[in-house]
């Protein structure tokens, strides 16, 4: 761990964590009342038993942050949850599914500090300057960003599990493969490859896997073998989509910085399917089947807790 990352980390576990330190406000807040567009779809106290939700913000650089915590009361040293992207809502869905069954602590980035924007992929909270894409802000220059984020990690939740949803496809100009599909964005795709992104496809191609971008993402260092990432050899042997990304330098991400200062990480992906309940269900579903069976081969012991 880099030294500034690391003595910020410590600090933060003498302050008590998030909660109390310094220039970092953090309250406990109702989810029955909050005016978020994820957490206005669970207004059933029910959905809330068990569960404590704070309200966590703070500046660095050009940016102000607001992030939402949910942590179980019961089983607090479960995994960390994050979802960095607002408008990625399955993403919500399944980590909101994830603190239950296996304890721990979701971290939501909320787009919705700057006005008008609640629902959004970045945020446009900023003094200058573009809005910033929550993951791609993990940098030693932003010690503070990271190190609220990964407070929780600090004091014992393992591992970080990333939750996405992503368009359909991928851009076939960017890739050394599967060329002739039809053209998409981005790179998260199982038939995607480049230089850095490595795919290795489902055999049986069974449901999550029968979908091209239902996949886990897992990083590795350049010069090291792609199973020396965290849980990659289980995954694959496991018949997962699963794509291993080769990390020379880190471009910002979550996945990148987290190889790089040593902590235990996989990131799942599936479509964007929208907000109509069947289509938004489908993508969680498939999110919490990859949860699942990670939960049991990539921790042990894997618990998952009564309904």
């Amino acid at each position: 761990m880099f030294p500034r990352c690391a003595a910020l980390l410590a600090a933060w576990i003498a302050f008590g964590g998030v909660q109390s330190a310094p220039g970092i406000s953090s309250i406990p807040v109702d989810p029955l009342t909050l005016v978020d567009d994820d957490f206005a779809r669970h207004r059933d106290p029910a959905a809330w038993k068990g569960l404590t939700v704070s309200r966590i913000e703070f500046r660095e650089e050009r940016g102000a942050w607001r992030l939402f915590r949910i942590a179980n009361i019961a089983q607090p040293r479960g995994p960390l949850w994050f979802v960095p992207h607002d408008n990625e809502n399955a993403g919500f869905e399944a980590a909101l599914a994830g603190v239950r069954a296996y304890g721990g602590v979701v971290i939501i980035v909320d787009s919705g500090i700057a006005e008008e924007r609640d629902g959004t992929r970045r945020n446009a909270a900023v003094e200058f300057g573009r809005p910033i894409d929550p993951n791609r802000n993990f940098r030693d220059g932003y010690p503070r960003y990271a190190a609220t984020v990964l407070a929780d990690y600090a004091r014992g939740a393992r591992p970080i599990v990333a939750l996405h949803t992503n368009a359909p496809g991928f851009d076939t100009t960017a890739s050394r493969c599967n060329q002739g599909d039809p053209q998409g964005r981005g790179e998260v795709s199982i038939r995607f490859c480049d230089d850095v992104m490595q795919p290795h496809p489902s055999q049986a191609r069974a449901w999550p896997f029968d979908d091209d971008d239902s996949l886990a993402y897992v990083a590795h260092r350049n010069g090291a073998a792609p199973f020396s990432a965290y849980c990659g050899k289980a995954l694959a042997l496991a018949d997962f989509n699963i794509v291993f990304e080769k990390v020379t330098i880190s471009d910002g991400s979550l996945s990148n910085y987290a190889l790089l200062h040593g902590m235990d990480y996989v990131n799942f992906e599936t479509q964007e399917r929208g907000l109509d309940p069947a289509a938004l269900a489908d993508s969680r579903n498939r999110l919490v089947a990859m949860t699942d069976r990670a939960m049991t081969i990539c921790t042990a012991p894997a618990t998952r807790l009564a309904p």
